[in-house]
This record gives structure tokens, sequence and C-alpha cells, in this order.
């Protein structure tokens, strides 16, 4: 459960104050699927920031599992971000002359992984966005796609928790994004996985859970379609 109260934050001073976020309140349930909705400066990557403990409001409550990250030590939330959550962003943010099966190994490297494990867990996760048998490409030679799902294996790679998706089509065709949204609904669903996204696609959002509207910081609305069924597999079926 991730619950978010009464959280407010603000940038500059006196007269230059912008309010990004005006006590926002909601919960998302373990499994969910959610989508942040709103236009360009709405606050919705702000939003993001603050409930993955990269950004920090001046009032609220950013409470996971029971326990709010903003009563940690900035080194505890970077080791509770590292164990619960991974991100994708609409830009690839892989290493172009790297290896694919080296850019998810890097994810496991920072995070202290066993070396005995890094193969299993490296062919896993290539496996499941089907680019095990590109594990030997660059990363530069793989078209946009490619380099999407290969953000995703390395994001999934060491099983969080908490996946959040900023705009992860936003730089793909019509196609090719509606490829990548169908991986990560199913990583949602068959390995319970509470996914977070970023958008101002409505389309988009529509295949979520939970809708949460955002404007000028201010939550507009939340809109609970169905209810979340949770359900966990040690592997991701490939379709």
């Amino acid at each position: 459960m991730i619950e978010v109260n009464g959280v407010t934050k603000t940038y500059g001073k006196k007269h230059t104050v912008f309010t990004a976020l005006d006590d926002v309140n909601f919960s998302i349930p373990d499994g969910a699927s959610v989508a942040i909705i709103g236009k360009s400066g709405s606050g919705k990557s702000t939003l993001m920031h603050v409930m993955s403990g990269l950004d920090r409001p001046q009032t609220g409550e950013i409470i996971i599992d029971g326990q709010d990250i903003l009563k940690l030590k900035s080194r505890e939330v970077d080791q509770f971000r590292s164990r619960q959550m991974s991100f994708i962003f609409q830009s690839f943010f892989v290493e172009a002359n790297e290896s694919c099966y080296n850019n998810v190994g890097m994810v496991c490297e920072i995070a202290d992984v066993p070396a005995s494990q890094h193969q299993e867990k490296i062919e896993r996760a290539l496996e499941a966005v089907e680019l095990l048998e590109k594990k030997k490409s660059r990363a530069r030679d793989l078209s946009g796609g490619q380099k999407q799902r290969l953000a995703i294996a390395r994001a999934i790679v060491n099983d969080p928790k908490i996946l959040f998706a900023d705009e992860p089509t936003g730089n793909l065709d019509s196609a090719t994004g509606e490829i990548i949204e169908d991986l990560l609904f199913r990583y949602n669903r068959e390995k319970g996985v509470t996914l977070i996204i970023v958008t101002h696609d409505h389309d988009l959002a529509k295949r979520c859970d939970i809708m949460i509207q955002i404007r000028d910081g201010k939550i507009t609305s939340i809109d609970k379609k169905k209810p979340v069924q949770k359900t966990k597999h040690k592997k991701v079926v490939q379709s």
C-alpha cells in the first residue's frame, strides 16, 4: 500500500513561490496499475519524484508498507528506493556501446547482487522483454522499441515492488508504443508489481486500474475502474 497524505511541494521563495503540489491525498493498493495524468506543468512528474523519494515536499507523508519514507535519512531513502523501486523514462538511458547483457548487468552491480546470481537474473529479465537473443548486441544497434524494452529489462532485473514509468512510450510510434504498453501491463498483472505511469495520454491512462487526474498541482479526480486483481508468478509468461 502506498499512501500520499497532505503532500505540498513548493519551489522558490516569497514573491517567486510556485506551488507544484497542493495538499495531495490518495492511496494505491499493492499490485495496482495507476495512471497519473495531466498536461505539461500540471505537477505529475513532481508527484512521481516525491512518491519515490527523489524529491522532498515541504509537508505531508509518503507511507509505503507502513513506513513514512520522508522520515528516513537521505542514505536510508536511497537504500529503500534501490530495494523497492525501479524507473523507466521517456528517454531510454541505455549505454549505447555496451551489450544488452552488460546494460542489464550494470544494475546488478550497482545493487550489489552476488556475482553468482548475475547470469540467471540478467537472462531472465532479457527473456521477459523478448531480447534474450540480442544479449550480445550493442544497445546502439537496437531499434527504438528494442531500446525501451532493454530499459524495462534493466528496471525489472532486481524484482522491484513498485515500477515507475514516466511517459514510457513518448518517443515511440503508436504501434511500437502499444507493444511496450502491453509488456508493462503484462508484467504488472503476472508479477503483482505496482505500476505507476506518468502520462498525458488518455488512451494509455484508461488501461490502468486507477486514473489520478492532476491539474495545477491539485488532484481533480480519482477514477477507480475495477477491483485490483493481485496475482504473482515467478516468471513473466511470454506472449
